[in-house]
């Protein structure tokens, strides 16, 4: 028996677009009259301490709860998965959906330049450093089917081919 619950779970490095496509494809499925749930997984829960690692994925459960209860059978999440143990911990937030994984892709150097020019300085070197760790982390995981998001396609274009691939948009 297939699950009627569908999970979108969108990856890839910091500077990806994971939180730009995620909204777009947002608007493509609200255009299209379906209903759905668009989480950035970074909003539920991105605290400095180690110790509250667990705590975006408790929030998520929480959220696609209520979500569900609203009538909700499909949810979009943008997060780097890192390992499948996140991939574990996003279906234990929402039990026996049937989760499909898109990467989000760019050279390091656009990847860099991104995260560079949003980073406040403070922290700008750290995070630009974490992109070659993170990509290392990425590869390495191949959990996903990948999309470009450097290739000069518009956001649009890119969204819908995301939707068209995960069966949610025709």
């Amino acid at each position: 028996m297939t699950s009627d619950v569908s999970v979108i779970v969108i990856t890839g490095n910091m500077g990806a677009g994971k939180t730009t496509i995620l909204a777009e494809a947002s608007d493509l499925l609200t255009g299209a009259g379906i209903v759905h749930a668009a989480i950035d997984l970074d909003t539920l829960g991105d605290m400095p301490d180690e110790s509250w690692s667990d705590l975006p994925y408790r929030n998520l459960s929480c959220v696609w709860e209520n979500c569900a209860a609203a009538g909700a059978s499909r949810v979009m999440i943008a997060e780097a998965l890192e390992s499948d143990r996140e991939l574990d911990r996003i279906q234990q937030a929402v039990p026996g959906a049937q989760i499909v994984v898109a990467r989000l892709s760019a050279t390091r150097e656009t990847l860099r330049r991104r995260v560079a020019r949003r980073e406040l300085p403070v922290l700008r070197g750290a995070f630009v450093a974490r992109v070659d760790e993170l990509q290392l982390l990425i590869d390495r995981a191949q959990l996903e089917f990948t999309l470009a998001s450097d290739d000069g396609r518009s956001v649009t274009d890119i969204a819908r081919d995301l939707l068209s691939r995960a069966q949610w948009l025709p």
